[in-house]
């Protein structure tokens, strides 16, 4: 059973050397960038000379296109600011011994690493992951954000975790907050939604008090206090910006 590692990277030269270190244990890792600007790639090329450096086309696409370069069936894909844990790595050298899985595809736990401490509750954990497939069984569908791994055939439940460092502090969660905010808006705009001012009033203080209250983010102190009130943000700047394309687009139509 040979699996191969992927990672797509864009400017993560604090993150790629320590993922592809978790990584060690594959048969081949695949490092597919999106032209950093950065040393991302002079880092990679120390580890791997599976190193791709390809224009951005979109999370699904990237991620497809660094699976089709593989030489086995097997893929691990992992985000460059995430890390295998111990746990993680000996259930994979488990099942590589046995027979081949019965399973297209695998998901394990992912935890979160944020503002110092790991997060528990706040809607972000458990937090299930399908990372590791078969090629021929799977693929990653989404043309915006939140890519999702379709499988044909049977997903099976690891328990060790993905370690997922997200953004370094508060600062850089709330610069991230704008690209995908408008990466989800535009996804909702083509699937034909709208938002309005009732929407725009009342569906971000729902999102908080899911958030802090109903998914217990209390429990994690001051880092769930941030993480329900940048949600209630994202949602927000998700719904403003969907409502400025319905009425740009209205624009146009008036015009023409």
């Amino acid at each position: 059973m040979k699996i191969t590692a992927t990672v797509i990277t864009f400017n993560e030269e604090h993150n790629i050397a320590a993922a592809l270190e978790s990584l060690a244990w594959a048969d081949e890792i695949i490092v597919v960038d999106s032209e950093s600007t950065d040393h991302t790639v002079e880092i990679a090329r120390r580890v791997t000379d599976c190193v791709f450096v390809r224009p951005w086309p979109g999370y699904s696409a990237q991620k497809n296109f660094a699976a089709e370069q593989a030489t086995g069936e097997w893929i691990f894909s992992l985000d460059a600011d995430e890390r295998v844990s111990e746990e993680l790595k000996n259930e994979i050298e488990q099942i590589r011994r046995g027979a081949e899985p019965a399973a297209a595809a695998f998901e394990m736990p992912r935890s979160t690493f944020y503002l110092g401490r790991w997060i528990k509750h706040s809607g972000w954990r458990p937090d299930y992951k399908r990372r590791l497939y078969r090629r021929d069984r799977a693929c990653w569908r989404g043309d915006y954000v939140h890519e999702t791994l379709d499988v044909v055939g049977e997903v099976q439940r690891l328990n060790g975790n993905i370690l997922h460092y997200t953004v370094r502090d508060a600062s850089e969660h709330h610069l991230r907050m704008d690209r995908y905010t408008t990466l989800a808006a535009e996804e909702a705009h083509s699937q034909g939604e709208s938002a309005s001012l009732v929407t725009l009033l009342l569906s971000p203080a729902l999102v908080f008090v899911r958030s802090y209250v109903f998914k217990l983010g209390f429990r994690d102190g001051v880092p769930g206090l941030a993480i329900a009130r940048f949600a209630a943000h994202y949602d927000f700047l998700k719904k403003l910006k969907l409502w400025e394309m319905r009425v740009k687009r209205d624009r146009v139509k008036r015009e023409t």
